[in-house]
């Protein structure tokens, strides 16, 4: 009995001794089994970091060729010739072409197959764009036909003779119009509803130089010019006809005076950015609902041209030099000095198009970088040049006095 105990016992603590081990064996093996997923991860992980590294620098050179990369000759891809040129304008409507005069308007896809038309009469038609939406505005005149990429979408008869026309990306429509010794300040519906106006006079708050309307229709921004003690000053003002502007005199939110200094021009960027350019540089402005000055860029110069985007701000100088007449200088809209470039071409019209600064006269073409390279720079041999813009990789809308062209630089 003693001896089958002693046995029963030996075999039990055998049996412990053997479970034991083989629970470390298991767990010396999950251990080995973790090391070897670890070490799996380790190498994918350097594989794909080798892979990310390749890749950034393939597009890296990518990107160094093509902004340094200069065209010498183009090609035409499309062409549409037209008997009656000088009554037809055409302009960039986000990535499809808007062509517009005086007896309608059509939307040309990039082949310049017309999408759709509207027909109307206008003595001098005069467009505004705001993303996907147009205004096109009889100029002394009266009718306003508000458009999208779908189609026709409102029309607005003002009544009063108008001057400056705005539209928000939704439609509506801010306007200066023209009554006598006063002017007017007039905000419409797409279904030609006015939303609201305002009366202005010369001594209060001044003429009304320029508007512009926030991309949402909540805010009008107007620079007016007034003379007091003999010195010309002028006033932006920011109308907002949303929550924030209900409990304020004439819904203004926010104004800024400039002694001595002309506004001419104002400019929505985005729903919280806008621009005013002064006679001695710029102001950016920020607020959605309150805005607010954020930027001042000064120069001591006097400006020729101007132009931006939703977020560059060019300038151009005279230069002083003979050789090269004219300074260049782009800014971010925080006031950072992109660069500055002298040039010496005889340009009628100057702009940025989906990235590129485009100068033209009637026969020459200059393309610049944001980075102030020079990506093309020669004469067009497909007529009297009246404008150029950017309509997708390379390729560019050429309006001259004998049609349009699609071209492609090489």
């Amino acid at each position: 009995m003693k001896n089958l105990l002693r046995k029963w016992k030996r075999q039990r603590k055998k049996a412990k001794a053997q479970k034991a081990a083989r629970i470390q064996q298991d767990g010396n093996d999950i251990e080995a089994y973790k090391a070897k997923i670890l070490r799996h991860r380790i190498r994918m992980l350097k594989r794909a970091g080798i892979l990310a590294a390749v890749i950034a620098v393939v597009v890296l050179v990518i990107t160094l060729v093509i902004q340094k990369r200069v065209y010498h000759k183009y090609s035409v891809l499309f062409s549409l010739t037209e008997e009656d040129t000088s009554s037809k304008n055409y302009v960039d409507l986000d990535g499809a072409v808007l062509k517009y005069g005086n007896d309608g308007a059509a939307l040309l896809d990039s082949k310049q197959n017309v999408v759709w038309n509207q027909t109307y009469e206008m003595q001098d038609p005069q467009v505004d764009i705001c993303g996907e939406t147009a205004v096109v505005a009889d100029k002394k005149g009266t009718a306003m036909y508000i458009f999208s990429k779908d189609g026709p979408s409102g029309a607005v008869d003002s009544s009063l003779p108008i001057l400056k026309a705005k539209v928000a990306s939704q439609g509506v429509v801010a306007a200066i119009l023209e009554d006598g010794e006063k002017t007017w300040i007039n905000f419409y519906a797409s279904d030609g509803t006015v939303i609201a106006e305002n009366q202005t006079r010369i001594d209060s708050p001044g003429y009304p130089v320029d508007l512009a309307v926030s991309p949402n229709g909540q805010l009008i921004m107007v620079t007016y010019l007034y003379v007091e003690n003999g010195v010309s000053t002028s006033y932006v003002a920011y109308y907002n006809f949303g929550n924030a502007g209900q409990n304020e005199i004439d819904n203004i939110v926010s104004g800024y005076t400039y002694e001595g200094i002309l506004v001419p021009q104002v400019a929505y960027l985005d729903e919280s950015t806008s621009l005013a350019f002064r006679d001695n540089g710029f102001t950016i402005y920020k607020g959605k609902q309150i805005p607010k000055e954020a930027t001042k860029v000064d120069v001591k110069k006097e400006i020729v041209s101007t132009f931006y985007d939703d977020s560059h701000v060019g300038l151009i100088f005279k230069s002083g030099n003979k050789s090269k007449q004219y300074t260049m200088r782009l800014y971010s809209t925080s006031g950072r000095l992109l660069f500055e470039r002298d040039f010496n071409i005889e340009y009628k019209n100057v702009k940025l198009s989906d990235g590129m600064v485009i100068m033209n006269n009637e026969n020459q073409v200059c393309l610049m970088s944001l980075k102030g390279v020079e990506k093309f720079n020669g004469t067009i041999d497909e007529g009297n040049i009246k404008d150029i813009f950017k309509v997708g990789m390379n390729k560019y809308m050429l309006v001259t006095d004998k049609g349009s062209s699609t071209i492609k630089f090489k």
